[in-house]
């Protein structure tokens, strides 16, 4: 009998294991997979991602994997541009991209000392339940007999197409329509740094240096697009950068050198899903899920990783009752995730952005040091309110010269 199963050992499970077996508790983490191995992924940390690494201990491990540093933002949107980067926070003067092959195993290999059970090549078929309240797994391994795990709690840290979330019926809410599709490749022969870049039709890239000497690639457009892009991926690709940076396009074409294939993400809509009921919770894409045009995923998948371990420790040591616990997890990972979620469907529709968010950001383009606050509220370590609150706005505007006509104070305006 476990305390806690994991299903789902990468960057949202693994780290729900270790934090809960540092305390003490008996957790069995399966995947389907076997590490290390790559999985369809952003890669890009932010400062509040790399701050949880840190607190845990195994930043400098993702450090001596060869993971380059980035210390520049190049951001544009469709004629704002922002250059520059965040102020340091805890020590953290740069962002990091590192491969999945790289990251997850890692974190399972952190799982693992912190004394959790690891069960790879697993692959769970259904959930147990007494009653309405789940109660363990089943499943096997490659072509095994079924087997059976019990557990106080079980978590789904299993995507977006969560077996969990299915079983448990767990609902979605403030469902917001997907915009895009995206495609990626790794290059080599490019020393672009990081770049995060929305032209005026509809088109996105992004470029940021990754494990092995490489620079991962990828393209955002709209799905109205894919059909056609699809035919011709290549063409596609270059066509998108041709489009939003001409002059980055022109350097692809002559010095890129890419190396394996293109990887298609063709993601579903952005969604909350309720996270927990009677012995269950959710965590990572299988409880919230938003475009990954901002590239948030996995800094998420560890902050709430942080939140759902500490709650899960309040009910397994009796300091509260395992449901109000739960609900609460639910209830601040909902309350903490809503900026970001508003900031990247509002974005990621790659058209005209909302008058609120245009005004403060071509306001804090004209500033270094708004700029750098700015990128701090996008990188999650600067809050909310030292830009979006009344008294930041007005300080903001004041500070750049922006005339009182063109002021907008509500997001909604």
């Amino acid at each position: 009998m476990y305390d806690v199963i994991v299903v789902g050992a990468r960057c949202a499970g693994s780290p729900v294991a270790m934090l809960l077996a540092r305390r003490g508790h008996r957790v069995l983490v399966v995947d389907r997979a076997t590490f290390p191995s790559d999985a369809v992924s952003t890669h890009y940390l932010h400062q509040a991602g790399l701050r949880k690494l840190k607190e845990w201990g195994l930043l400098d491990e993702i450090i001596d994997a060869g993971t380059p540093p980035q210390r520049k933002m190049h951001f544009a949107y469709r004629g704002i541009r922002l250059e520059g980067f965040a102020e340091p926070v805890d020590g953290i003067d740069a962002v990091y991209c590192p491969r999945r092959y790289v990251l997850d195993e890692i974190l399972v290999n952190a799982a693992r000392r912190a004394g959790a059970e690891v069960l790879e090549g697993f692959t769970m078929s259904d959930l147990i339940f007494s009653g309405d309240r789940v109660t363990g797994i089943r499943g096997r391994r490659g072509d095994g007999p079924e087997r059976e795990f019990r557990a106080t709690v079980v978590v789904g840290a299993d995507g977006f197409n969560s077996t969990v979330a299915k079983k448990t019926g767990a609902e979605q809410y403030n469902v917001r329509p997907a915009s895009g599709f995206v495609y990626y490749a790794y290059y080599r022969g490019l020393d672009w740094g990081l770049h995060h870049k929305t032209g005026f039709n509809e088109n996105w890239f992004g470029t940021w240096p990754t494990n092995d000497g490489l620079n991962m690639l990828s393209v955002i457009s709209t799905r109205r697009r894919f059909k056609e892009f699809r035919q011709d991926v290549e063409a596609g690709f270059l066509t998108v950068f041709d489009d939003v940076d001409p002059e980055l396009g022109e350097q692809l074409r002559d010095q890129g050198r890419r190396e394996g294939s293109f990887r298609a993400m063709r993601y579903p809509d952005n969604y909350y899903r309720r996270a927990h009921g009677p012995g269950w919770a959710l965590i990572g894409d299988a409880g919230y899920h938003k475009d990954p045009y901002t590239g948030w995923g996995i800094s998420d998948a560890f902050i709430h990783g942080q939140l759902l371990a500490d709650r899960l420790h309040q009910g397994l040591a009796g300091e509260r009752l395992m449901d109000d616990a739960l609900a609460e997890y639910n209830k601040v990972r909902d309350e903490e995730s809503a900026g970001v979620y508003e900031f990247t469907t509002a974005l990621a529709r790659l058209t005209e952005p909302p008058p609120f968010f245009r005004a403060t950001m071509e306001a804090a383009s004209r500033s270094r040091v708004w700029t750098e606050k700015m990128l701090g509220v996008i990188g999650g370590v600067v809050p909310e309110y030292e830009i979006y609150g009344r008294d930041a706005l007005e300080r903001l505007y004041e500070d750049t010269g922006v005339p009182p006509e063109r002021r907008i104070y509500d997001p909604a305006g």
